[in-house]
């Protein structure tokens, strides 16, 4: 729990030792601690120069622990201080990076990474770096970071960052989609379907893109777009897409029904999933309910809304707000 402060776990359980025992000779302490006697002393050095420890005036080669409350209490001003200051250089650098040079070359606006690990690195940089909004178009198709290995995107939820999302439907078919997807509606996210979106892209608050390079088989290789004409008609793609696709709402399959004048929870999941254009046989699959089950809660939607073809229905939907654009 010390290692914040700088120090490892020898170092630490040596000075919980000092600590319990109010003062102990090095042979006893290694002892304690079941490490050899050298190692204990290089822990008890190291604890003296952080301020930890000290040998007993009056008795030599006998060791005392510094109060924690003064000795860590200084330490972590100590830390906060350095912390403060890394803010303020990080700030400025920012500031530097962002100021918009003379002449602005190629080399500015656009970064070439290459590599599963680096583009990885970068996908999560991205996200941890973003303040406002994170948008994004995902295909079914293979990527170097699977949705499901995303702590970047839970964290940047946590911090207020909105997601908007466009999937293709492909991914709803995936053995883990329809749980990601899910996952990230209960977490705030707004996301939507579409059958083919034009690539994979990940917009962070307008201000830099990544943009893949390589197709299937190829090595992982994306382009960093910063601000430019560039990453203005990268945005507007997204925007069209988001435009075009369906909303996804999805919610626990079972729930009671509300009124009988509008569609319960597992009515609107089931409307929603067909719309998006699963088959039945899919939907029931996926809310882990009966072919029978799905068919007779959409023909129940038909009788209510008053119509006699799911198209009809599909446009009801929209019209009485049960499937909002």
């Amino acid at each position: 729990m010390l290692s914040a402060i700088g120090l490892d776990e020898g170092q630490e359980s040596a000075y919980r030792a000092l600590v319990a025992l109010g003062a102990a000779e090095v042979p006893d302490l290694a002892h304690r601690l079941a490490l050899p006697v050298p190692q204990t002393e290089r822990a008890l050095r190291h604890l003296e120069r952080h301020g930890l420890a000290a040998q007993a005036s009056a008795r030599p080669g006998r060791w005392v622990a510094a109060p924690p409350a003064v000795a860590l209490g200084a330490l972590l001003s100590r830390q906060r201080q350095e912390l403060e200051e890394a803010e303020l250089a990080a700030e400025l650098l920012a500031q530097e990076y962002r100021a918009e040079p003379a002449e602005p070359t190629v080399h500015d606006l656009v970064e070439v990474v290459t590599g599963a690990s680096a583009v990885a690195h970068r996908f999560r940089q991205l996200q941890a770096g973003a303040e406002r909004e994170v948008c994004a178009l995902v295909s079914a198709r293979p990527q170097v970071v699977a949705a499901g290995d995303n702590p970047e995107e839970e964290r940047a939820a946590v911090r207020g960052v909105g997601y908007r999302v466009v999937i293709e439907r492909e991914v709803l078919g995936l053995p883990s989609g329809i749980r990601e997807a899910s996952t990230a509606l209960a977490r705030g996210e707004l996301v939507r379907v579409t059958e083919r979106v034009p690539t994979r892209l990940v917009i962070a608050d307008g201000t830099l893109a990544m943009v893949p390079l390589t197709g299937r088989g190829a090595e992982p290789t994306v382009l960093m777009v910063h601000a430019s004409g560039l990453l203005e008609s990268l945005t507007g793609l997204f925007e069209a897409v988001w435009r075009e696709a369906m909303p996804l709402r999805l919610g626990p399959a079972g729930s009671p029904q509300e009124s009988v004048e509008v569609p319960d929870a597992t009515d609107l999941e089931i409307l929603t999933l067909l719309l998006a254009g699963m088959t039945d046989a899919s939907v029931a699959k996926h809310l882990e309910l009966g072919l029978r089950t799905v068919q007779r809660r959409v023909k129940g939607l038909m009788e209510l809304a008053g119509v006699t073809t799911r198209l009809q229905l599909g446009w009801h939907a929209h019209e009485r707000g049960w499937v909002a654009r």
